[in-house]
This record gives C-alpha cells, sequence and structure tokens, in this order.
C-alpha cells in the first residue's frame, strides 16, 4: 500500500466501542478525547478495537459482531480486575481466549493504578496481594496481554494512541492489502 492510501485509512479510523460498555459521563469525556469519530458495535472481545475505510469500504460494518485484530479491555481500578480474576475468572479467561485465537493483539489497560498498588496490595478487595499479582502476570503470561497503566483522564487518548499506531503498523506490513481485491 502506498504512503497515501495509508494516510486515508488512518485518517478514516473511527473506534469501535463495546455496545455492552456502560454509558456514563466518564465515558463519555473518555470518547470525546479520542480525537476521532467512534461507534458503539458489538465485540466478541475487548472493550475496544479500530474500523477505518479503504475505499468506499470498511472493514468492519456496523451491522456485524466484530472480532478484531487489535483490542484494548479497560478496567476502571485495581478493584474491577480484581473482580474479574476472582469471581468474574471464567468469563475473563473466555474472553481472553477468544481474542487468542484469533490472533489478536491484546491491552489491557487498568485506570487509576500501577504495578505497584497492586503488588503493595493497596486497592480495596480481600484478594490477597500476592495471589492478585501472581493471577495478572499469569494472565499476562498466558494471552500474551500488554499492560497500560494510566490515570483515567488519559485513557481516551492513550486508547487512541494504541488503536491508531497498531493499525499503522499493520497497513505499513501490507496486512489489509488484499483488503477491497
Amino acid at each position: 500500500m502506498e504512503y497515501l492510501d495509508i494516510k486515508a485509512c488512518l485518517d478514516s479510523m473511527q473506534i469501535l466501542v463495546d455496545s455492552r460498555e456502560q454509558p456514563s459521563e466518564r465515558a463519555e469525556r473518555r470518547y470525546k478525547s479520542f480525537g476521532c469519530p467512534y461507534r458503539r458495535q458489538t465485540l466478541e472481545y475487548g472493550d475496544y478495537t479500530y474500523n477505518f475505510r479503504i475505499g468506499d469500504r470498511e472493514l468492519f460494518p456496523d451491522n456485524i459482531s466484530v472480532n478484531g485484530d487489535c483490542v484494548i479491555e479497560r478496567k476502571a481500578s485495581l478493584e474491577e480486575l480484581s473482580g474479574n480474576l476472582t469471581h468474574g475468572r471464567d468469563r475473563f479467561n473466555r474472553e481472553f481466549q477468544k481474542a487468542l485465537d484469533a490472533e489478536a493483539s491484546i491491552y489491557l489497560l487498568i485506570e487509576d493504578a500501577t504495578i505497584q498498588k497492586m503488588y503493595a496490595g493497596h486497592y480495596k478487595t480481600k484478594f490477597d496481594k500476592n495471589a492478585y499479582f501472581a493471577s495478572f502476570m499469569a494472565f499476562l503470561a498466558r494471552y500474551h496481554i500488554q499492560p497500560i497503566f494510566c490515570p483515567a483522564e488519559m485513557s481516551g487518548r492513550v486508547i487512541y494512541e494504541i488503536l491508531y499506531r497498531e493499525l499503522k503498523e499493520r497497513l505499513e506490513r501490507g496486512v489489509y492489502d488484499g483488503f477491497c481485491a
């Protein structure tokens, strides 16, 4: 794909937000900080992925359930992640396994947290800090997850940058060259 074609694809990038993500003022602020259009759509795994156009064709039309090749799973806190690694563990495993089976790049974005806080047990759940840290590291290894910790007010911009850079890399490598064929 030529430079101008790649630029046109990147300029058309849209972020797909999983339709199951709960609407809130905080979510709306996050979406507005993307810096590009977004659309709610059912994602098979993850909370966010990208969409783009090549010519007059979209990678993901709005009437399908999406299997993105790069996804971001967002957690609002260490407390939310703790719940996913304990009582929500089976569902969490299934979702990440689907992404792994699809060979998707997976990012786990945890807002208002640091790995130091997790390791030190600075969160408001009863999950033992050693078990929490070990479970977290096991998930990263098992599903090839890239962890990202950031303040909530930055998450929209971080989501955009991850998806933009992942799409740019794929376009430059020719991953979508046969898309319009």
